[in-house]
């Protein structure tokens, strides 16, 4: 099940509790930095990165380098929304014929269509999990600021009957998930006839925190406190130090820069260029091992994740 998975990525390894590790297990790659969506909780639509595409020869470049390393997991997503990659279902396809075990997805849903959904999973993909934050049609406008609701549960409902088709006809599952941001006390209430809606069609669903987003989205719309840093999901949350995502899993942002924050907006957390060094150059660059350090040592005072964790 999905949450075995977040709950084994989030715990810090002690092979990896160091300032120059091996390469992690999972690697998340941001095929695009576009999304369809202005989502409060999200600073995507701050525009504090430039947008783009990432490159298909780069992808192609580090994932054949990534896997020798010891990287055997690869997210299709970071800040941005990767349907809108014209060349996703490829990058899925490769992944798999490098030999990646796990290939996984998480996406808001609003342009899976049945196609789409085929075309992804038929090329391989492990897991689909969707962001669903809204209880109904005005909520979801308010969060996203786009009128989509209806649509995403029809999307949710329309993949599980493809993820069925498939694995019926070549054997091959798709894990079907979905996440939701923990607003407040009464989200779960509030959410419940919406989630009852797309339960049949999930292998899992599970509730996130409210992140800060490194301090971007902190008290966005009135909501309660943030939780600092990254802890994971709800029922299994970790200490925000250190934060496991420096030290368990790679992001690539969709101009090559391997970046060492889950929430990183902007260049503050950047390790290095990876279009001018090796991976694992990056991994343990100078950089790299300072944020290390200092989480390490459970005091981030004048570092970029100072704003995040305080």
């Amino acid at each position: 099940m999905i949450t075995k998975r977040v709950d084994a990525i989030t715990k810090i390894l002690p092979s990896h509790k160091g300032t120059i590790i091996p390469a992690p297990r999972s690697v998340k790659l941001d095929l695009t930095a576009r999304c369809d969506l202005k989502c409060f909780f999200c600073a995507s639509s701050q525009k504090l990165r430039k947008k783009g595409d990432m490159d298909f020869a780069f992808v192609e470049r580090v994932l054949r380098e990534m896997r020798p390393l010891g990287v055997r997991e690869i997210g299709m997503f970071f800040l941005g929304e990767s349907l809108l990659y014209p060349r996703l279902a490829d990058a899925i396809r490769l992944a798999k014929e490098i030999g990646y075990e796990y290939v996984f997805l998480t996406t808001n849903g609003r342009a899976l269509s049945q196609e789409k959904a085929h075309d992804i999973m038929a090329a391989g993909l492990d897991s689909l999990k969707f962001s669903f934050n809204a209880a109904d049609r005005v909520s979801y406008q308010e969060a996203t600021s786009v009128d989509a609701f209806d649509t995403v549960v029809a999307n949710i409902k329309n993949a599980r009957i493809v993820r069925d088709h498939i694995l019926a006809s070549t054997g091959h599952k798709c894990g079907l998930y979905a996440s939701s941001i923990w607003y407040d006390d009464t989200q779960e209430a509030k959410m419940e006839d919406a989630l009852g809606s797309i339960r049949s069609s999930l292998d899992e669903h599970y509730w996130l925190p409210l992140y800060n987003q490194a301090g971007y989205t902190t008290g966005a719309k009135g909501t309660r406190a943030t939780a600092p840093g990254n802890p994971g999901r709800m029922g299994a949350l970790r200490a925000s130090l250190p934060c496991w995502v420096l030290f368990m899993e790679g992001h690539i942002t969709w101009d090559g820069m391997l970046t060492g924050c889950c929430f990183s907006h902007e260049s503050a957390w950047d390790f290095g260029d990876l279009n001018k060094m090796s991976f694992m150059e990056a991994w343990n660059s100078d950089a790299a091992q300072l944020l290390r350090k200092h989480n390490l040592n459970k005091d981030v005072r004048g570092t970029a994740c100072e704003r995040c964790i305080y």
